[in-house]
């Protein structure tokens, strides 16, 4: 497998690649991470299985779409593939450091200015990608709601309801979305789409980085709910976010609604109390219409 990694780092930047040593480091909650070197540079590889090939190709397309925006810095992805027992993704390896008050107001100018790079296509995507590991549906649609009823929050019901999860006010929620949503004006936005803490930092020069994307075009309050979801961001992110791109009034209702999303989705991935969560937040929702 690492012979086959290392021809196609070679191919690909036309240097000759012998990995010397590979060392095992983080790669997220459902995939291996290893830094890959030869003594003189170095790249980040992540692996899966092989029928996880897929996974890898859109994760790529979405890095190269946001590094092409000159906005937000991301690693730039090299190449992906499969072997035959397993499937990989090479990225530029970034060394990483905690971020301070400057840094973080800059990742919120930076974020926002991504934000700014619109579709003319709807909401949507190229290709379906996947939130950790459960399938994201893209499918273009001209309309918001349509598209987060049907691609969103109907598509991870149908799915918790396969893993036994009960939420009785599902009908009732879905029902109520386009009043939720009435009278906002949601332009296309390129979105990370799966933007909490483990998924932002920060060079050692300080420049702000986010990684491991869930992309497509949406509304982009759903970046900045998700950024307040497990633990929060520093008040100096959202200080620089809305320097650049003031939120729309109304979000701190939809927040809610955007972030049910994530917490279904963890319901479908991980079990346990997300179920309890996903109530009690659907419940808050309806108190609010």
């Amino acid at each position: 497998m690492w012979i086959e990694i290392d021809a196609h780092i070679s191919q690909v930047t036309g240097e000759k690649f012998h990995s010397s040593q590979r060392l095992s480091v983080s790669g997220g909650c459902i995939n291996q991470g290893y830094a890959l070197t030869d003594g003189k540079i170095t790249y980040f590889v992540k692996l899966n299985q092989a029928s996880h090939g897929e996974m890898f190709a859109a994760e790529m397309l979405g890095l190269q779409q946001m590094h092409n925006t000159n906005t937000i810095r991301v690693p730039q992805p090299l190449c992906w593939g499969t072997t035959a027992n397993s499937s990989y993704i090479v990225l530029e390896w970034l060394e990483m450091a905690d971020g301070n008050s400057k840094s973080w107001q800059k990742m919120g100018r930076n974020l926002a200015a991504m934000h700014k790079i619109s579709s003319n296509q709807g909401f949507g995507w190229n290709m379906n990608n996947t939130i950790g590991s459960t399938p994201q549906i893209n499918t273009w649609k001209s309309d918001w709601i349509e598209f987060y009823i049907q691609h969103r929050l109907s598509y991870q019901f149908q799915l918790a309801k396969q893993k036994g999860g009960k939420f009785a006010l599902q009908d009732q929620l879905l029902a109520a979305i386009p009043k939720i949503l009435a009278n906002y004006q949601v332009q296309p936005s390129l979105v990370h789409g799966d933007l909490w803490g483990g998924n932002a930092g920060f060079t050692v020069d300080g420049e702000p980085v986010i990684f491991d994307p869930a992309t497509y075009f949406g509304d982009r309050e759903v970046d900045i709910a998700m950024t307040e979801l497990f633990g929060g961001f520093p008040p100096s992110f959202y200080q620089g976010y809305q320097e650049i791109f003031p939120l729309d009034q109304g979000y701190e209702k939809r927040k809610t609604l955007y972030n049910l999303y994530h917490v279904l989705n963890h319901f479908n991935l991980f079990g346990g109390g997300y179920a309890s969560q996903a109530n009690q937040m659907i419940e808050r929702i309806l108190q609010s219409v």
